[in-house]
């Protein structure tokens, strides 16, 4: 066999696919007919000479294993400084139990421990290094001097960190008086012991057992004679241990692992290991759907006697893709959603023999297994008969028939029968072969004695991958006349995204974007028409023009504009696929279930919003520990609570002004006072960014504004707060910069947000690809929102209340806040209204960002920590704030409440 060089990884094409002739018939395909053709009429005078075609591979590769580890190790030494820092009294007893225990030890089992830890564990690095040197295998102790150096730097920062800047529970957990000096502390960390842990990781001794056995005897040797001595701590032999390790593994993923891959040459041996006599193997194509990373390399090998051979290699590397991927699904779906996302090579080589054998025990048509066999300590591959043929995917609309696709359905009602879940019934895991049969491929992920919704989820996968290609109406007709209407019905809760394969998501989204880009060009040109059709019509009557405007005129092309755009909104509204789908199965079955099943255990924005949560309420509550509250609240100014009560009110009103001025529309004024207070209820259960926006926008709907102008609104509105926004914080932020000078030199802080700014922006419009992205966005923002602009700038009221609306916001908010503050402190603790006014500004946009709801977490530490940096003591500072939120946030949770249901029974919402 010919090798083209080192084989880490695999990338597609063929070795040799340049020198032969561009004809369609070459490629993958192309070489596979060539070598059936050399199988038919071997050249027996070359046998010993096997060719094979397979692609170049990186001689290094990044494993996610490594990452993994690296993350578990960074966690695992956050855990334990944590518990040194906050369960004093748990390391201390430990501490002393194990002195107590140690200290019972004959002094000359500790001589003799001590001695022949401090040679081995020199030793042993050194022996190893020899024995690999000898092998030819240096870039390993490369990799492992590496390691040890940054381990070294590690040890280094932490002893100084320990020393100067750590908590005194850190310093004591991990040190303690030095049995030769009780004036000096023993080292935090082993400035030798880490870099050796670290370096006999990263040459991969403890993958060998003779050499793990040796290093795990010395470790505990060296730990033993430390802590008997007296020079370290139990923390700090553990800190140590995890630190070389982290710091081995992340060495690792940085600069990659050698291969270990099996090549082509390893390939064609243990084919004759298992009693082949392969003469050629070509590489098939890699695939990039998502869903395939990590099903194993294909070859189709040719063979001196006998039909030639579908075999597949799978090693740690291709299993360990997708890994993290696998992890977050089992974290957010249920188990039965879900499969292992830690699966050793003999298991994976175990569950596909076993489902290639129920497969074709239950009737179905599956590739025939006929060996499997273990490639290295790294590697299986499994031999299957050569099946031919072209993917669904390869096909042209035209070739997937009705017929065929009844072929489909009925191997996968032979799975079914005997319970078994295909679990990926995508395109290119459905075969046709030139006789027209289908058969089923990439069994790899099924599971057998599946539950019923487990088969559920294979129909409706099975249904969407074909209404992809056929239709909806096709695609159910056949699965109707193979399964039954009832089989079909059931499937209805399971057709939802989160229940597809990676790769028919990624595809959905697509369609949905491309769907959307059709109805907003469709409105836009209906708009356009409209508006060109007025205009001409104006230009006609310009003999005729009255001295007012007849408002009955106006108004009815209005209504005629609106008509033109509704009747473009409905001639280019499409459903997409899955309620497609639904519907087809409804007009069959029309009591089938529809409402979807519950599969995620827990939901990533329900996550994030926790974690965020925790973690802003970790650093409020430092801020709380060191208050009084008692006779801070009994020392309360009550007038300014009320004051601060007022202002937040009347910040309801100001915020249906913005909104409405940006609504050439009439909307009721009360009515749109009562949303916003709603909004109070819904952005507690949802991001700020997010409740509020969706809320105006559904509201303006229901209030008679079409759907993509009710959008066009509440963005314009967005967009003009946005701009309001940024230059009222860079006002206030220039007068907080010259309270204190003479002159009216601005802020350093302000300067340098100016530079940031022009900065990325510099950065953005110098890079590609950010450039593109950010004039798409742009683009499609422009493209409806500035023609609402356009509407609301013909009426100056409309303008003015909505610019006014939006500074009246911002001033309630900023009053309530300085109120907050009043009610808490006195003339000697009080700032200026400009920095109130900045600290709200930063907190709100921070607050706006963060993902939790209402921004809970972010705006209380933005607003506690920004008062404390203007000079408000943090004794006031802090129930200031909490006051705040209570006021502007909790405590209108329960009028929000009444008012989002009120309005919802009035079908305003």
């Amino acid at each position: 066999m010919k090798q083209q060089g080192a084989h880490p990884e695999d990338t597609e094409g063929t070795s040799d696919a340049s020198s032969r002739p561009g004809t369609p018939g070459d490629g993958p395909k192309g070489i596979a007919k060539k070598n059936r053709a050399a199988a038919e009429e071997p050249d027996f005078a070359h046998i010993d000479e096997v060719e094979g075609d397979e692609p170049l591979l990186p001689a290094r590769v990044h494993r996610p294993s490594d990452l993994m580890r690296l993350l578990v190790g960074v966690l695992a030494v956050a855990i334990l400084i944590g518990i040194a820092a906050f369960a004093h009294g748990t390391t201390s007893g430990l501490e002393q139990d194990i002195n107590k225990g140690t200290g019972q030890a004959p002094d000359l089992l500790i001589k003799i421990a001590g001695l022949a830890s401090s040679i081995a564990i020199l030793l042993v690095p050194v022996a190893f290094a020899i024995e690999r040197l000898i092998k030819r295998d240096g870039l390993r102790i490369a990799d492992g001097v590496l390691a040890a150096v940054l381990a070294h730097g590690v040890t280094l920062a932490t002893d100084l960190w320990v020393a100067r800047a750590a908590p005194d529970s850190i310093q004591e957990a991990l040190t303690q008086p030095s049995p030769g000096d009780i004036h000096a502390l023993t080292d935090p960390v082993h400035g030798y012991l880490a870099p050796v842990i670290a370096y006999m990781t990263a040459v991969g001794m403890s993958r060998r057992p003779r050499w793990r056995a040796v290093l795990w005897v010395v470790l505990l040797l060296d730990a033993f004679s430390m802590l008997v001595t007296g020079y370290t701590t139990p923390f700090s032999i553990i800190l140590t241990v995890l630190i070389g390790w982290t710091v081995a593994y992340g060495t690792l993923y940085a600069v990659g692992s050698p291969n270990v891959r099996p090549t082509g040459q390893t390939l064609m041996a243990g084919l004759r290991t298992v009693g082949f006599r392969p003469v050629n193997a070509s590489r098939e194509d890699a695939s990039d759907n998502p869903d395939t990373g990590d099903r194993g390399r294909r070859y189709f090998v040719t063979l001196e006697d006998g039909p030639p051979l579908d075999v597949t290699v799978v090693d740690r590397e291709q299993q360990a893709q997708g890994f993290f991927y696998r992890a977050w699904r089992n974290l957010t779906l249920r188990g039965f959603a879900t499969r292992s996302s830690l699966q050793s090579l003999r298991q994976a080589l175990e569950q596909e023999a076993l489902l290639a054998y129920a497969a074709i025990a239950a009737g179905a048509n599956a590739p025939k297994l006929i060996a499997t066999s273990e490639l290295g300590p790294d590697a299986v591959m499994l031999v299957y008969e050569h099946s031919g043929g072209r993917t669904l995917d390869s096909l042209s609309d035209e070739e997937i028939t009705d017929d065929l696709m009844r072929d489909t359905w009925h191997q996968v009602k032979a799975l079914q029968s005997r319970r078994i879940a295909h679990r990926r019934l995508v395109g290119d895991a459905i075969l046709v072969d030139r006789s027209g049969t289908v058969i089923l491929t990439d069994l790899r992920v099924g599971e057998i004695a599946a539950g019923d919704l487990l088969l559920r989820m294979d129909t409706s996968q099975l249904l969407v991958t074909l209404g992809l290609r056929v239709g909806a109406e096709r695609a159910v007709a056949s699965a109707v006349g193979v399964l039954g209407p009832d089989a079909v019905a059931d499937c209805l809760p399971m057709l939802q995204p989160i229940a597809l394969s990676r790769s028919t998501r990624a595809t959905l989204r697509r369609l949905a974007r491309e769907r959307a880009q059709r109805e907003r060009d469709a409105v836009l040109e209906a708009s356009r028409q409209a508006k060109q059709a007025r205009v001409e019509g104006d230009v006609g009557d310009t003999v005729h023009i009255p001295e007012k405007p007849d408002k009955k005129a106006v108004r009815a092309e209005q209504r005629a504009e609106k008509r033109a755009i509704d009747e473009a909104v409905e001639e280019a509204r499409e459903e997409d696929l899955l309620t497609q789908i639904r519907h087809a199965v409804l007009r069959i079955r029309p009591q089938a279930p529809v409402e979807p099943a519950r599969l995620e255990r827990v939901r990533p924005r329900t996550l994030i919003s926790f974690m965020a949560g925790a973690i802003g309420a970790y650093f409020l509550l430092t801020q709380l520990t060191h208050i009084e509250f008692g006779p801070l609240i009994a020392n309360a100014e009550w007038g300014w609570v009320a004051a601060a009560v007022l202002f937040s009110m009347c910040s309801y009103v100001a915020a249906a002004m913005a909104l409405l001025g940006f609504v050439p529309e009439r909307v009721p004024f009360v009515r749109t006072v009562a949303a916003q207070v709603a909004g109070s209820f819904v952005k507690i259960v949802a991001p700020a960014a997010v409740g509020g926006v969706a809320l105006n926008t559904r509201f303006l709907q229901r209030a008679g504004v079409r759907p993509g102008l009710a959008v066009a609104s509440v963005g314009a509105s967005q967009l003009f707060g946005l701009g309001c926004h940024i230059l009222m914080l860079l006002s206030f932020g220039y007068l907080t910069g010259t309270e204190k000078t003479p002159s009216l030199s601005p802020s350093r802080t302000v300067i340098a947000g100016l530079l940031t700014v022009a900065v990325l922006v510099l950065v953005v419009t110098s890079v590609p690809f950010l450039r593109k992205f950010v004039s798409t966005r742009v683009r499609s923002l422009f493209a409806g929102v500035v023609p609402r602009m356009l509407d609301v700038l013909q009426r100056p009221q409309k303008l003015v209340t909505g610019i006014g609306g939006m500074l009246l916001l911002t001033a309630c908010f900023v009053m309530c806040l300085d109120a907050s503050i009043r009610a808490f402190g006195d003339e000697s603790t009080s700032i200026s209204l400009a920095s109130v006014a900045v600290v709200f500004l930063a907190g709100n946009a921070l607050g706006s960002a963060a993902p939790t709801p209402g921004g809970v977490g972010a705006v209380e530490a933005t607003l506690t920590v920004g008062l404390i940096a203007v000079g408000l003591p943090k004794e006031v500072a802090a129930p200031a704030v909490l006051l705040f939120r209570l006021l502007t946030l909790w405590l209108p949770v329960l009028p929000g409440w009444l008012a989002f249901n009120h309005l919802t029974r009035k079908q305003a919402l």
